[in-house]
């Protein structure tokens, strides 16, 4: 199998484009801006999901699911969080189609179809949960309410790629309503915290949690928190956000409950998500030229057998151990696949399952039969080693963890030698062209100089580091004074 990737350090754009294809994790679809998820790349969302799913009930939440089209009126009543999305939303106007009597067997808009409100197709869920959480929140009793929701979502962007930025997207959206401001703040760090425990210990991505700029913060929210991870090309990727929203939205929709005196009070509200771009971040963090590189946690086939026969009854015999083996895998809940095919040679398989990053790969052949040993393959390192039959299957379980550990501590080293205090604007334009990664500088905390900066450098404060020390000094920009440094970078 022909991968003839680009390289990474020919075009790192151009090499994740060709590998989300060629990997089978997702292509362009008919649909301007849309993707079509293949099963492949589906598999991947799916445990992925699973996983986070779980966690959202372990920490008392329910998932429910809430109407796709927002009424306009709806929409607007938050201000800030109507004027933050609404150059992204998408509108339906009309209700009916009609035969053109123009163009004999085409269709045209029906003008006497003419919806007497339009409809928002979702970019967020905000305005239309809100607007339920009115008729369900009468009491402090009925607080709080924890609610998930797994839905797919709107923006119309102009510049698309795949998993990464694309019109329509699938995504999770929890949306809470507390009885007080310090519930809601400690649902909106817990949730955070939710995010980064996944993405490091299910993705191996290492990331960074802060705070979000007043210009970066979500539209509608007191504060967002969220999680920064690094590419291999030493730009940032916002891997998932968490908002405070104060009362903002509970004012905008009359939310109000009685409180343990009988007084009516507004309720506090989070919301937080992470989005199929998840999966954009897992192909740059951790692939290579070859193709794929998955961590052992999301991998959908973590082990594949590839027999290596010349008759029959060569494939007949390795069939019998490999089976054997698979029932073993299967026990320890590792997913195993034997690739009998018979249309494809084992140089095609072995270049098929390389590109698409299955972790572990065996071989097995006549002379393996005899030794008593497997040859087993590592995606990450591309070594190989002969293994003996005996006690494999232990091996291979423990060998998935060793993986798992090593891609994480690979991209942590790679973002921590990519973190670079700097102390003057000449050397953050050189950090940012040559070297890359997250500058760690003083900032005087105003939008202007923010703005000023992304300008003329198209560098983004990522983030406000929560572990950031305090500490005097001067922004890099303005020379005005500045109480601690944070993290500017290029992004996607």
């Amino acid at each position: 199998m022909s991968k003839n990737l680009t390289t990474r350090s020919e075009d790192y754009s151009k090499w994740y484009n060709e590998l989300v294809v060629k990997a089978d994790l997702a292509e362009n679809s008919g649909v301007r801006g849309c993707m079509v998820i293949k099963p492949y790349g589906y598999a991947i969302w799916e445990k992925m999901q699973a996983e986070l799913d779980r966690m959202f009930k372990e920490t008392g939440h329910s998932n429910a699911y809430f109407p796709l089209f927002v009424p306009k009126s709806m929409f607007e009543a938050e201000e800030k969080n109507a004027e933050g999305f609404a150059k992204e939303c998408a509108i339906v106007t009309h209700y009916r189609l009609k035969n053109d009597p123009d163009k004999p067997g085409k269709l045209m808009v029906d003008p006497n179809a003419k919806l007497e409100e339009e409809l928002i197709v979702r970019p967020t869920s905000e305005a239309i949960i809100w607007s339920t959480y009115k008729g369900w929140v009468q009491s402090y009793r009925d607080l709080p309410l924890l609610i998930n929701q797994w839905a797919n979502v709107v923006r119309w962007e102009m510049r698309t790629r795949l998993f990464l930025r694309t019109a329509e997207f699938l995504w999770q959206e929890g949306h809470t309503a507390h009885a007080t401001k310090e519930e809601a703040v400690e649902e909106s760090e817990k949730m955070m915290n939710v995010y980064a425990h996944f993405v490091q210990n299910f993705m191996a991505i290492p990331v960074i949690k802060g705070l979000k700029t007043e210009t970066e913060r979500f539209a509608g929210a007191e504060e967002t928190y969220c999680i920064e991870a690094l590419m291999q090309d030493g730009k940032a990727l916002q891997a998932g956000t968490s908002h405070f929203l104060g009362q903002n939205f509970a004012k905008a929709f009359d939310v109000k409950f009685a409180n343990q005196e009988g007084k009516q009070e507004y309720v506090w509200g989070t919301s937080w998500g992470v989005s199929t771009r998840l999966m954009g971040a897992l192909v740059m963090t951790h692939s290579d030229d070859n193709g794929l590189v998955l961590p052992p946690n999301l991998a959908p086939i973590q082990v594949v057998i590839v027999p290596i026969y010349k008759s029959e009854e060569e494939l007949t015999r390795i069939t019998k151990v490999v089976e054997d083996l698979v029932n073993q895998f299967k026990k320890l809940r590792i997913t195993v696949k034997f690739d009998n095919r018979t249309t494809q040679k084992p140089g095609f398989k072995f270049a098929e399952w390389e590109l698409k990053g299955v972790p572990v790969r065996i071989a097995v052949g006549p002379k393996d039969l005899e030794n008593g040993t497997f040859e087993v393959a590592r995606r990450d390192t591309l070594s190989k080693e002969v293994v003996s039959k005996d006690g494999i299957v232990n091996y291979i379980n423990s060998l998935l963890e060793t993986i798992q550990s090593d891609l994480f501590n690979r991209a942590l080293q790679y973002r921590d030698t990519h973190i670079t205090e700097v102390n003057s604007f000449d050397e953050f334009k050189d950090v940012l062209e040559n070297k890359t990664g997250f500058i760690s500088a003083h900032w005087d905390g105003t939008p202007e100089t923010e703005e000023k900066i992304k300008e003329l450098t198209k560098a983004t404060i990522r983030c406000i580091p929560l572990n950031g020390v305090k500490e005097e000094g001067k922004c890099i920009f303005s020379g005005a004074k500045s109480t601690g440094r944070v993290l500017f970078a290029k992004a996607y």
